[in-house]
């Protein structure tokens, strides 16, 4: 409905290598991307590391696999970009000004059209619930998450452990997190003698602050 191939005489081919921004979270579209080859994350990125061409996810979304148009459904609700995009590898990405990605649209029948607005709009609702669910502190969270998978500690009756049973990169992935960010809770936790430990085993040394924490 959509081919890339149609839209190559007036677009641009820009090649892009891993850690690139390909789009900012609340800007106004001048472009409507087409990833044509490579991998992408998306999400909300570390404002720490946007402030330049390159930039790390804070809180995952997922990811997506050439080919794939990154943000057409923005350019055809006239909205603005809902989530971050870094590049994940290199990748080779299909630049469209948006007047001439319209100016297609319009040779579209109508039905075709109002089909793909009616994905696109529901598409948008999904993007933005998770945007709305992924914006909650990765602190609290992650006290969520410990105390969900709280067992009792052998070495202390009463106390509470976390077994981590899974590789912290597979953790971070389930919380929408960078494996970096939550590394960095769990220290941060630590130093707020919430929790102790390291390795596999993390003790709640205050249950009570971490609900408290992740509001519970």
């Amino acid at each position: 409905m959509l081919a890339p191939k149609s839209f190559r005489a007036t677009g641009e081919t820009t090649v892009h290598e891993a850690g690139s921004v390909l789009q900012r979270r609340g800007t106004v579209l001048t472009h409507v991307l087409h990833l044509d080859s490579g991998k992408v994350a998306v999400g909300l990125a570390d404002q720490g590391t946007m402030a330049h061409e390159h930039g790390t996810m804070a809180h995952a979304m997922g990811s997506l696999d050439a080919p794939f148009w990154l943000n057409a459904g923005c350019a055809i609700l006239h909205q603005r970009a809902v989530v971050d995009i870094v590049a994940t590898t290199r990748a080779e990405v299909l630049r469209v000004p948006v007047a001439n990605f319209e100016a297609g649209l319009k040779s579209l029948p109508t039905a075709a059209f109002d089909l793909l607005r009616d994905v696109a709009l529901a598409h948008r609702h999904q993007a933005e619930l998770a945007v709305s669910r992924l914006g909650k502190d990765a602190e609290a969270r992650c006290a969520e998450w410990l105390l969900r998978h709280a067992e009792p500690a052998a070495s202390q009756p009463g106390a509470l452990a976390v077994f981590l049973r899974e590789r912290k990169r597979q953790i971070a992935a389930q919380l929408g997190i960078a494996p970096e960010t939550f590394s960095r809770v769990l220290r941060q936790l630590r130093e707020r003698s919430l929790i102790s430990g390291s390795g596999r085993v993390l003790n709640l040394i205050d249950p009570g602050g971490l609900k408290a924490l992740a509001g519970t």
